[in-house]
Formats: structure tokens, C-alpha cells, sequence
């Protein structure tokens, strides 16, 4: 099977099946409500933390500090205050506090709408400025996180070390109309069933798309003989 058939395939079955599921990132989502500013402070804050942790906290932080403006004019260590609950916040409270300004000062307020300028704003990397093209501004792009990144590989869709050359391959063989979806599923894949440590693949959905499953099952038989 052609791999953008296989992809496809996997999208299809896959927008039946998450939703089902409910996974964190539906939290996310909820308080995001594809908001520039709400989006940007959600992507800042949740790098290396589960959104489990992260939407509580960034539910916090909208109730204290609802725009831009008042994140800039609040007190650093009000902020590590507020955002104590996760990790890295003291990073991540100075991170918040230059990226708005920045996008004061320089941008009038206004979120860029490229990659290459989000990711001049302090704390935003490729991932999250992807994040931040497809929920504050609708752009066909794709987002790849540890989940995505991890997963694609485990389907044989890429053969990738890093995050950045997933993404690059991903873009070649997922038909443009499906960029904006691939984050989604497979961040909900791997948030429930594929989990990174102990990947439920018996009742995974996809598992005959994948070249991990397939090849888990023939050693298996293989050792069984």
C-alpha cells in the first residue's frame, strides 16, 4: 500500500475513533478557543508537560491575566506565582512576559502569522508555532510533537530521527487537505492507546496500518514455534 494511501486510511478510521476516546488535548482545545493570545500562552506553557497539567494551569493564568496587556504590566514573580504548577515556570513566566511584549511593541498586538516570525517570539519553537497557524489563523500545516513524531514512525509512514525532518517528510506524502488533522489524531492516539511507555496495541485501531504491530506479531510467532 502507498503510504499516502496508508495515510488516508488512518485518518479516516482515526476521526471516528479519538473523538470517542476523549483525550487530554480536548482540554486544550476547550480553553484555547482558537484565541491568538490564548494559544500562544497554552503553546509557551505546555512544552515538556502533559496537557493534563498544563490546561489547569493556563485556566489560572487567563482568569488573572485575560489579555496581552495585563501580562505584560503584571509583576514577574506574579506570574511564577500563578504558573508554579508546572515545569520549568520560572522559564517559562520570563518566556511569557518577552513574548508579549514583543508582539506589542513590535507587532501592535497582532500574532504573526509565519513560522519564521513566531518563532523569533521567546519560548515558541517550530511545534508550537505550527500549533499556533492551524488554531489561531486556520493555515494547512502540520505540528509535530514527541507523540507525532514517535507515532509516524511506529506506522512507517517516516523513517526520521527528529521532529523537524518528520515534519518535512510528513508534508510530502499526507495530501494538504489532511495537514491540519495529523497533530489531533496522533497526539489523541498517543495521549490514550499509544502510549510512549506502554502502548496498548491490541485494542489500537490502526494497528494493521502499523509496521511496529506487524512486526511485533511475527517475532512473536516466530519465538512461539
Amino acid at each position: 500500500m502507498h503510504k499516502t494511501e496508508k495515510i488516508e486510511k488512518i485518518v479516516q478510521i482515526l476521526e471516528k475513533e479519538i473523538p470517542k476516546l476523549d483525550p487530554p488535548i480536548h482540554l486544550m482545545f476547550k480553553i484555547q478557543k482558537n484565541d491568538p493570545y490564548r494559544v500562544l500562552v497554552c503553546g509557551i506553557l505546555s512544552a515538556r508537560s502533559k496537557d493534563e497539567k498544563t490546561v489547569p494551569v493556563c485556566e489560572k493564568l487567563f482568569k488573572k491575566f485575560p489579555t496581552m496587556e495585563d501580562l505584560l504590566n503584571a509583576p514577574l514573580e506574579e506570574i511564577e506565582e500563578t504558573i508554579k504548577g508546572i515545569g520549568l515556570y520560572r522559564q517559562k513566566a520570563r518566556y511569557l512576559k518577552e513574548a508579549v511584549r514583543k508582539l506589542i511593541e513590535e507587532f501592535k498586538g497582532n500574532l504573526p502569522s509565519t513560522v519564521e516570525e513566531l518563532t523569533k517570539l521567546p519560548g515558541v519553537g517550530r511545534k508550537i508555532a505550527n500549533i499556533i497557524l492551524i488554531h489561531a489563523f486556520g493555515k494547512d500545516t502540520i505540528a509535530v510533537d514527541t507523540h507525532v513524531h514517535r507515532i509516524a514512525n511506529l506506522l512507517g509512514l517516516v523513517n526520521t530521527k527528529k521532529p523537524e525532518e518528520t515534519e518535512r517528510e510528513l508534508k510530502k506524502i499526507v495530501p494538504k487537505r489532511l495537514w491540519k488533522k495529523i497533530n489531533y489524531l496522533l497526539v489523541g492516539l498517543g495521549q490514550t492507546i499509544c502510549k510512549p511507555q506502554k502502548p496498548q496495541c491490541e485494542i489500537c485501531p490502526i494497528k494493521e496500518y502499523c509496521d511496529f504491530y506487524r512486526t511485533f506479531k511475527e517475532k512473536q510467532k516466530y519465538t512461539s514455534n
